[in-house]
């Protein structure tokens, strides 16, 4: 009964099950992703995001104030101040060695050496007091606490400023969106002249264009930066822009192509008979017609330039004035290796444009990739 016609098939709950999972698994990292880049170190290194809009439950090792903010009162000397910092949390114990951390309930005094004596309160607020002054290094506050959730945009503004991603981010949209551009413009030529004008060796191109998609683009890396550095825009942009339009044509061709070749014959054939040229039928006819096959290269083509770290570093320096996101990204992974807050926020940061454009642009992705496949 699955065969006949309106009927479903058996598979499809299967096919909708399986969808439902990919989704999920792009998903949940994404959201997770961007949850941590609003998060400071402490509470990503105490709980998972998912808990992200819970208190949260945290040991802090603090230490005590210097001896130069010191005051005295009436006998005593004091140091004061919170342990929080100002961000916010209540102390459920404290302690005065890393032995026995949650060794006194807040509001409770920890006798230390030499009459000194501790108090921490629940706000988080401790009193240091001595009968003489302190010199020298002051003690550590072990603390329990639990912490109420906390979001910043700190992790953001140190990455796009502190640490170059700003500028990063303008050499990869310098880097993309000629490298998407020009790929385009050369192939919707080359793919019209393909699709509908006869020539000798036209059989031979369209096979030549099929068989660089299968040609793996390192084998063509180092001669093709020789020949850079032979013309002289060895590690500059110009050389990217035509190594990335280089590497992107045969897919652009083979896609537009195919498009182009099924669109109806009768449109043309009447604007030739009206004395159109062949440059006024693609530009007027073709090129309008052919925008979801555009678009959808531009999407491949986009996204591929702007995840690029291999031909960025082959064809680019890495000085910050050409470093992209990618191979900062690199760079933070070595010496920010532990700071998951950096490195969430600059990997949203990287994902932000792509998905963008992604979403701007899908509907025409499913007509363009799915052009010529039927008639």
């Amino acid at each position: 009964m699955d065969n006949i016609a309106g009927t479903k098939s058996s598979l499809v709950w299967a096919v909708h099950l399986a969808t439902a999972a990919l989704v999920l698994l792009w998903v949940l990292p994404t959201i997770g992703l961007l949850v941590s880049s609003f998060r400071d170190r402490d509470q990503i290194t105490t709980s998972g995001w998912w808990r992200s809009l819970f208190p949260a439950e945290q040991n802090i090792v603090y230490r005590a104030g210097d001896a130069d903010t010191q005051r005295q009162d009436g006998p005593l000397w004091v140091i004061d101040g919170n342990v929080f910092d100002g961000a916010g949390g209540e102390v459920t114990a404290f302690g005065v060695n890393s032995r026995a951390p949650d060794a006194f309930a807040p509001g409770a005094e920890a006798d230390l050496k030499d009459g000194v004596k501790l108090a921490v309160q629940a706000n988080g607020d401790y009193r240091l007091t001595a009968p003489a002054q302190f010199e020298g290094r002051s003690p550590r506050i072990f603390v329990s606490s639990v912490t109420p959730p906390r979001f910043t945009l700190d992790n953001y503004r140190r990455v796009m400023f502190a640490e170059g991603l700003g500028r990063a981010f303008l050499n990869t949209m310098t880097v993309t969106i000629p490298a998407t551009i020009i790929p385009i413009l050369i192939a919707a030529f080359a793919a019209y002249a393909l699709a509908w004008m006869e020539f000798p060796g036209r059989a031979l191109l369209i096979a030549a264009v099929v068989g660089l998609l299968v040609v793996p683009l390192q084998m063509a890396l180092i001669p093709l930066l020789k020949l850079h550095n032979q013309l002289g825009i060895g590690k500059e942009y110009i050389g990217i822009w035509l190594a990335h339009s280089g590497f992107g044509l045969p897919l652009a061709i083979y896609l537009l192509r195919n498009y182009m070749v099924g669109l109806p014959r009768e449109i043309i054939e009447s604007a030739r008979v009206d004395g159109a040229t062949d440059f006024q039928i693609f530009l007027k006819i073709i090129l309008p017609l052919s925008f979801p096959a555009l678009a959808s290269f531009a999407i491949f083509q986009f996204l591929w330039t702007w995840n690029d770290l291999l031909v960025a570093t082959v064809f680019l320096g890495n000085n910050p004035d050409q470093l992209v996101m990618t191979g900062l990204l690199r760079e933070l992974m070595g010496s920010k290796g532990g700071e998951w807050e950096i490195l969430a926020a600059s990997a949203f940061v990287s994902i932000a444009v792509p998905l963008i454009v992604f979403f701007a642009m899908q509907k025409y992705l499913v007509r363009g990739l799915l052009a010529g496949s039927v008639k």
